[in-house]
């Protein structure tokens, strides 16, 4: 019998594992418990590491990290203002201001992540500003930090490595707004496109550290979707990074992922042809347009899914009937199993069952042994 590392590495090698994983993030639904005061008896005093030993679940072990970032020439000043945070970025060419917040309902429900409420770049000037910051970044390796963090995995998981975003991307979500940043393109493509051009140079830099590292498996690119990096422009500024980028990381025998928690009906080709080898919390209808079988039609196993049950099948306004016929025509869509990792996208949440979590670990252990065959 394989253990989830085994299996990662055999699907990530492109060989058949000897059942499916089923390695769901459980993050947000373990703090939110705790918080709430609602853990399990069952599970008191136990970590989120023990909590899913219990359940018969992988750990998605996302937290190691090859690189830090350090900045030069400049302060990086980070207050806490209640459930804000507010950077600056004072430099000898201006100061720039961004801002994150959540709700208080957010914080109890177990979700760190907090969103941007306003971003550094909003004017013209603005980006002379930010191509110092570029320029005055420095990639710094932290590879014996990973090789702890990969040792305390063990045979539970394999890391998987954030290692940030694509330019284009990045500039749109974090430094001028999904609202903003098409307009930006229309009223100053000039300055938009030297951005664009100079953190792409910088990015190599990074590129070197990451393939270079002990790890594996590489998270590169989150939330590209058919609604704000549509077809004409991922193709135009999204899949030529990533060709390159993937090109190299193949050549040092690493695996590319992205987390693709959004809809991505339209850009399925684009995720191919990009060079991707694995979209990692995939969602799918009825949270998304896009599904399961449309996805692996397109892809077959050039691609590995690590996803497919939406979050919201796990909560009780999702009858069980309809979770459980979800979850059956599941394992006929991936039969007999190649290329996938059954997880939860994006998340299980707060208000998710755990009824429903046990109930997939019995249903893997009856019907995900290689071949699947129903």
């Amino acid at each position: 019998m394989m253990t989830n590392r085994e299996r990662l590495l055999s699907i990530l090698h492109g060989k058949s594992p000897d059942r499916i994983p089923w390695i769901p993030r459980m993050d947000i639904w373990y703090r939110a418990q705790k918080n709430r005061n609602t853990l399990p008896q069952r599970f008191k005093g136990m970590s989120l590491r023990q909590v899913e030993k219990a359940l018969g679940l992988g750990t998605p072990a996302r937290d190691g990290r090859v690189h830090r970032i350090e900045y030069e020439n400049m302060d990086v000043v980070v207050k806490k203002e209640g459930l804000d945070t507010v950077t600056e970025y004072v430099t000898p060419k201006g100061t720039l201001r961004a801002k994150k917040s959540q709700s208080q309902y957010e914080a109890d429900s177990g979700i760190v992540e907090q969103l941007p409420v306003e971003f550094p770049l909003k004017n013209p000037e603005d980006y002379e500003v930010w191509m110092y910051v570029v320029e005055n970044t420095t990639f710094v390796p932290t590879y014996e930090e990973f090789e702890a963090y990969d040792r305390e995995i063990g045979d539970d998981g394999l890391p998987m490595v954030a290692a940030g975003d694509c330019p284009f991307h990045f500039w749109l979500q974090a430094l001028v707004g999904y609202q903003s940043g098409y307009l930006h393109m229309i009223d100053f493509p000039d300055r938009v496109e030297a951005l664009l051009n100079l953190m792409a140079e910088k990015d190599k830099e990074l590129w070197r550290i990451v393939a270079e590292s002990p790890a594996k498996l590489i998270l590169h690119g989150m939330h590209l979707s058919s609604q704000f990096t549509p077809p004409r422009y991922f193709d135009k500024y999204i899949a030529p990074y990533y060709q390159q980028f993937s090109k190299l990381l193949h050549a040092h025998g690493k695996c590319l992922a992205m987390h693709a928690d959004n809809d991505t009906s339209a850009i399925l080709h684009s995720l191919k042809e990009a060079g991707y080898d694995m979209v990692e919390c995939f969602v799918c209808s009825p949270m998304a347009t896009v599904s399961l079988r449309e996805a692996r039609e397109a892809w077959g196993t050039s691609m590995i899914i690590w996803g497919g049950i939406p979050a919201s099948i796990l909560e009780d306004t999702y009858p069980e009937k309809d979770f459980e016929d979800y979850m059956m025509e599941l394992f006929r869509t991936i039969a007999p199993g190649d290329a996938f990792i059954l997880g939860v996208s994006d998340n299980v949440m707060s208000n998710s069952l755990l009824s429903r979590i046990e109930k997939i670990t019995e249903m893997v252990e009856k019907y995900g042994n290689y071949p699947i065959a129903l």
